[in-house]
């Protein structure tokens, strides 16, 4: 019994495979492309390369039928004429478009109809033979044949215009011979342009200088109440960047060096990191518009420069006012460091800057906090109840 149970399964598996290949032929033959076909010729000047049996026949872009023959009418031997097996119900006019389509530059060739109107006559026979289609004069050029007739075209417009194509030659080549005789004269003509629009600073200074908060402040024995906010210095207009003029006769712009940062904004936050070192870190904050602070010291800088008379110094002058939070001024004082410079060396004269800039601020600090330490305890505002 196990036995004729696998014959059993052998012979169904069998039947199962017979009758998959019946549907297939006949799916083929219905759905796939070998149906009823109606044939038409088409009559071809030169030469239809790449086109075989076979090939796809399309109607504005669908296929809807296939090469069937090719053959040379032997009474005209520069003709092809090809017959076609088109669907039926195809629009096929007397005025359709015939050409040669490629799919890719080397792909294969295939009949493509195109248009008519819808008034136009159907294709009569010619006799027992099917119905004929003219193709354009140049639908069977191919691909090949196109590009070699471009390069025909290209060679004529060449030969025409040889003589202007050589003089222009000639004259590119005494030009780019010139330039390279007065190579030297051009990058001189260069570096003054680049002078003149102010592209020749561009490049990044050679010294970059910055600013030392200083740490050796005297302990407070009573340290200030209230909050201390230290908005960003103000600076006349040649001291509000971060170039640096290290040599007091040379313009800004040939500056070698610069700051760190543009210069009012570098001493605002060494200020507030000094009033930190000297024990405030709880009470200073960093002011700006807006700031809701007890205090402000306000603070202008009148200069931080090297200067060269009546003997080259290192200088830094600052005004500085002390603020209630309603705006009137408590107390106020002008600060004046200034050491000389023993040599030009850049960063000699960096060195002193920053020297000079910390015996500054250790006296503003000291100043500032004695100021507010002598100061009565403020007493808080109080809004009576409604």
């Amino acid at each position: 019994m196990e036995i004729r149970a696998r014959y059993l399964t052998v012979g169904l598996f069998t039947l199962g495979i017979i009758a998959a290949g019946f549907l297939f032929v006949y799916w083929l033959y219905n759905a796939g492309g070998l149906g009823r076909r109606e044939a038409y010729r088409v009559r071809f000047q030169g030469s239809v390369s790449g086109l075989f049996s076979g090939s796809p026949v399309t109607f504005n872009g669908l296929r809807v039928g296939e090469v069937t023959a090719t053959t040379i009418d032997p009474v005209s031997p520069g003709t092809v004429v090809v017959t076609v097996g088109i669907q039926p119900g195809t629009p096929v006019r007397a005025d359709t478009k015939v050409a040669l389509d490629f799919q890719g530059l080397a792909g294969a060739a295939t009949v493509a109809l195109k248009g008519g109107n819808a008034d136009a006559q159907p294709l009569a026979l010619t006799g027992t033979e099917p119905p004929m289609l003219i193709a354009d004069a140049d639908a069977g050029q191919s691909v090949t044949e196109s590009a070699r007739t471009v390069m025909q075209k290209l060679n004529v417009v060449l030969t025409e215009n040889s003589d202007p194509l050589k003089a222009t030659l000639i004259n590119l080549k005494t030009f780019t011979d010139a330039l390279s005789r007065n190579s030297d004269r051009v990058d001189g003509i260069l570096s003054g342009l680049e002078r003149m629009t102010g592209g020749a600073n561009k490049k990044g200074p050679g010294l970059v200088i910055d600013l030392t908060a200083p740490r050796n402040f005297k302990p407070l024995d009573h340290p200030p109440a209230g909050q201390l906010a230290i908005p960003e210095p103000t600076a006349i207009g040649t001291l509000d960047t971060d170039k640096l003029v290290l040599d007091p006769a040379a313009p800004p712009d040939t500056s070698p060096a610069q700051w760190a940062d543009a210069l009012p904004k570098l001493v605002q936050a060494r200020l507030v990191q000094s009033f930190e070192n000297a024990g405030l870190v709880g009470s200073v904050i960093r002011g700006s518009e807006g700031t809701a602070a007890d205090y402000q010291l306000q603070t202008d800088i009148r200069s931080l420069r090297v200067v060269a008379a009546p003997a080259p110094a290192a200088e830094f002058e600052v005004a500085a006012k002390l603020l209630t939070d309603k705006g009137h001024i408590l107390a106020g004082r002008i600060i004046k460091k200034s050491i000389a410079l023993p040599s030009n060396d850049p960063k000699i004269a960096a060195s002193s800057l920053n020297e000079v800039f910390g015996k500054a601020t250790v006296e503003l600090v000291d100043w500032a906090t004695a100021t507010l330490a002598a100061l009565p305890p403020k007493v808080p505002d109080v809004t009576p109840a409604q």
